[in-house]
């Protein structure tokens, strides 16, 4: 009897501790947020940034971005150009633009959410939409 609880309580305890040994501590990483990696000094070109709907385009004028929240030194810009929407299976290309990213000068290596904010002036308004990129800055 005294066996039986003893072994309960060994199987108990090393199912704790398995459970425990598995949580994996990923810091400030978003699932399912695109990851970005920039030296100092480097630009990179992220993705096609456009408001369109059935394959029409409804901007009056660019698409502008702001750094919500982010590590001081890293910026966005918006290229603007003619863009091919893939989500629509679209043929013709629409006006809008390509996303930057830039970084100045970096001193310490640090992995941080970048959260920013699309601003498009559309025919029926003004529509703001927010993205999260997992940043790595690498001096």
């Amino acid at each position: 009897m005294r066996t039986g609880c003893n072994v309960f309580l060994v199987v108990f305890c090393l199912a704790i501790v398995g459970i425990v040994g598995r949580a994996q501590a990923h810091a400030q990483t978003i699932w399912g947020s695109a990851s970005v990696a920039l030296k100092s000094g480097e630009s990179v070109e992220v993705g096609n940034v456009y408001y369109a709907i059935n394959c029409r385009s409804l901007l009056k004028s660019a698409p502008e971005v702001e750094v919500l929240e982010g590590p001081p030194g890293v910026t966005a810009s918006i290229k603007e150009g003619m863009v091919l929407p893939r989500v629509g299976n679209c043929a013709k290309r629409v006006p809008g633009g390509t996303l930057v990213l830039t970084a100045k000068d970096i001193e310490d290596p640090s992995y941080t959410p970048l959260t920013l904010r699309f601003i498009f002036k559309t025919k029926d308004g003004e529509r703001k939409l927010s993205h999260v990129f997992n940043l790595s800055l690498i001096p």
